[in-house]
């Protein structure tokens, strides 16, 4: 999994899962685009974590829910070292905590689709692209494992749809940059981010249930199995949905 001199981007990575990527990807040698829409103290302090492991790092801070800035946030990491090696769509909106939480139904879908979905879908198109013209090149998206099978509930429908069509989305573009650009994507189960920290111990001990290795994921997790799909070690793998979630058991209801 060594990833030596290679460039690598990864989107949404001030904190949680972004910054685990990013440091997982650094510590297998490749240099790291930092990125942010607005959280410049994480990614910066992500940055420095970075180049303590010795490679470069550098940060860019974008909206990606606006597609004129995706499309400028695409050409300036590939200019930042000239090409882009391994690209982790991991920016997402948060509707779990803050104030977007307290959003309607149809104003959380609206914020989701347009980050979770149509960024990764543009900026996986733009970058690919890229990538296949040079002649290599991996991206990783980031699904939901349960959009697989449903969970009831406002979240479940949400994170269903829109992670479930990123996950469709990832099939169609390994087809369209094969044979030189791998395309896969992560499917996490429950991870311990900021929201599985402060949830109530009914969730607590859903999230151990439903995992047949009896605990949460943790943002490490997730980021090791990034780093092996970026890697040459899954250089015989594209289209390919990973699920990261500890062997699911079953839904909680039915326990």
């Amino acid at each position: 999994m060594n990833l030596h001199l290679k460039t690598a981007v990864v989107t949404g990575s001030s904190s949680g899962i972004g910054r685990a990527t990013a440091l997982a990807l650094a510590r297998a040698g490749a240099h790291v685009l930092i990125h942010a829409a607005r959280n410049r103290a994480g990614v910066e302090e992500t940055a420095k974590l970075v180049r303590e492991l010795g490679v470069e790092a550098t940060v860019m801070m974008a909206d990606l829910s606006d597609p004129a800035a995706q499309d400028s946030f695409t050409r300036d990491a590939w200019a930042w070292r000239g090409h882009v090696d391994v690209w982790v769509n991991n920016a997402g909106v948060d509707t779990l905590t803050g104030a977007n939480a307290k959003l309607t139904f149809e104003e959380k879908l609206e914020l989701l689709w347009r980050l979770d979905v149509t960024a990764s879908l543009r900026l996986s198109r733009s970058i690919g692209r890229l990538m296949k013209a040079r002649g290599t090149g991996s991206i990783v998206n980031m699904g939901w494992d349960q959009a697989d099978f449903g969970m009831a509930g406002d979240s479940g429908e949400l994170f269903a749809a829109v992670k479930g069509a990123v996950m469709a989305a990832t099939k169609s573009l390994a087809k369209s940059l094969a044979p030189t650009v791998r395309v896969n994507c992560v499917a996490p189960g429950w991870i311990k981010t900021a929201w599985g920290e402060g949830a109530s111990e009914a969730w607590q001990t859903r999230a151990r249930r439903e995992a047949l290795l009896d605990r949460w994921g943790t943002p490490e997790d997730i980021a090791a199995a990034i780093v092996f799909l970026s890697s040459p070690a899954a250089s015989f793998i594209t289209g390919h949905i990973l699920p990261v979630n500890g062997g699911y058991r079953g839904s909680f209801e039915t326990l």
